[in-house]
């Protein structure tokens, strides 16, 4: 006969024992709370309706939804805190809470400051020409390996592509969503890969040499 006793112990944790004629009692504990804080920075207003996360800042405005999550959201101390929290979460389930919170971190520092994504044009004999049209929306890729297609990448809406003032060869993706100008960088890359050659050989393309936050 097995017999269990459940009890909340003096650090708030649930303490399982069970003892059978066969075996030592053994006690199986369970993390009631998990609990992430994130401050909310100057400048910016949050909102927390149902899941659903808005930042407003000078760059915008910016939603995400976190419904799909098994977690309570919402905002404390005047709104000037977002708290992330969990029931009875296992380890492998606490790093969800960790995760809403890079998220919204980045809302914060994409509507105060912007991401960019700087890339360079390599190529070791056909000088890979770009042309941005549409005011920073439409990049064209010319004579890339020396072909005469023309390759028209369009940005993300949200997204815009220029050329580096200080640096030869090189264009910067910039956004305030992260992940329109990550995802933009990628359409650029995409565009113009060797095809049906050895790629050790053949490192002609336009790649991402760093990405961050935008500075000022």
């Amino acid at each position: 006969k097995i017999t269990v006793r459940s009890h909340f112990g003096s650090s708030g944790i649930l303490r399982t024992a069970r003892h059978s004629p066969h075996s030592t009692s053994i006690v199986v504990m369970r993390t009631l709370l998990t609990e992430e804080t994130l401050k909310v920075p100057k400048g910016c207003k949050i909102t927390v309706k149902s899941k659903i996360v808005e930042v407003t800042g000078k760059h915008g405005s910016l939603k995400r939804d976190f419904k799909h999550l098994p977690i309570e959201l919402f905002l404390s101390d005047g709104g000037k805190k977002v708290v992330a929290r969990m029931y009875f979460a296992k380890s492998k389930q606490c790093s969800m809470l960790n995760t809403v919170c890079s998220h919204i971190s980045n809302l914060f520092e994409g509507v105060t400051k912007k991401f960019e994504y700087k890339m360079r044009l390599v190529y070791a004999h056909f000088p890979i020409n770009v042309n941005i049209i549409n005011g920073g929306k439409t990049i064209e890729i010319r004579n890339f390996l020396g072909e005469k297609v023309v390759r028209t990448v369009h940005m993300l809406p949200g997204a815009t592509v220029d050329k580096s003032s200080s640096t030869k060869d090189e264009i910067v993706v910039t956004s305030a969503d992260i992940e329109l100008a990550g995802r933009s960088a990628a359409l650029i890359h995409q565009s113009c890969l060797c095809k049906k050659k050895d790629i050790r050989k053949f490192l002609d393309g336009i790649y991402v040499s760093s990405h961050g936050v935008k500075e000022d």
